[in-house]
């Protein structure tokens, strides 16, 4: 028979679940994600998702100031548990950050600035690949056991599959958006300078790669000409 705690546990993250796909907007859905993962991993004092862009580390949602400080720190120094989690695609802990040796340049600095002694960090991602990483932080040593270890990685995975579906949808919204957007200069050229639609189209692609910059600028510059400005070279 299950265990009544994890029954309980089971019922939790299928609402988690919920919440996280209700989230349409990519970066609404990283901040429950943070605020959730404080509320249900035991020993989580502090949550925010790394995301690496080159050689910089950012972070796009944070539950307070502390996971935002350690970002900083790692890619200031280009090491921490943070990076090797999304860059080896491995989990990575600390149970005793003072006493750490792995980043001999990210350490000293985390604790004096951010003062945690625990942090574990999960790879999100799909099955196109990376996406950033989870980490969670306490101040206290030996915060998280191989328990928390079990849940936050079904919680990864919860998250990462909510953060890939807000961006898909993102996507599908944007690109909606920028289809009318290219139909209305499309109709406003065939009215104005007695164009077909397909010399309209036509002309717009020309206009796009003659100044170097998207489709959609083109279009806007055509339907909202005083808030586009169009310069050679914008990519």
């Amino acid at each position: 028979m299950a265990d009544y705690a994890d029954v309980a546990l089971a019922k939790e993250f299928g609402e988690i679940a919920r919440i996280l796909i209700a989230e349409a907007d990519p970066h609404a859905t990283l901040q429950r994600v943070v605020s959730l993962a404080v509320e249900t991993i035991d020993g989580c004092e502090h949550a925010g998702i790394s995301v690496i862009e080159g050689r910089k580390v950012t972070s796009p949602a944070s539950s307070d100031e502390v996971p935002a400080i350690v970002d900083r720190i790692q890619s200031d120094t280009g090491e921490g548990p943070c990076v090797d989690a999304i860059t080896e695609h491995e989990v990575f802990q600390t149970g005793r950050l003072s006493e750490e040796e792995r980043w001999p340049n990210f350490t000293p600095r985390a604790i004096a600035e951010s003062r945690v002694e625990s942090i574990l960090s999960l790879r999100l991602f799909v099955a196109e690949g990376t996406m950033g990483a989870l980490n969670l932080y306490s101040t206290q040593p030996d915060a998280f056991d191989e328990r928390d270890v079990a849940v936050a990685t079904v919680f990864a995975a919860h998250a990462a599959v909510a953060w890939s579906t807000s961006q898909t949808i993102e996507n599908l919204r944007a690109g909606m958006v920028t289809r009318q957007l290219i139909g209305q200069a499309v109709g406003l050229l065939m009215v104005r300078q007695g164009m077909s639609e397909s010399d309209a189209l036509e002309a717009l692609r020309r206009a796009s790669q003659r100044l170097n910059v998207k489709l959609r600028q083109v279009a806007e510059s055509i339907v909202h000409p005083r808030g586009a400005q169009l310069t050679d070279g914008e990519g």
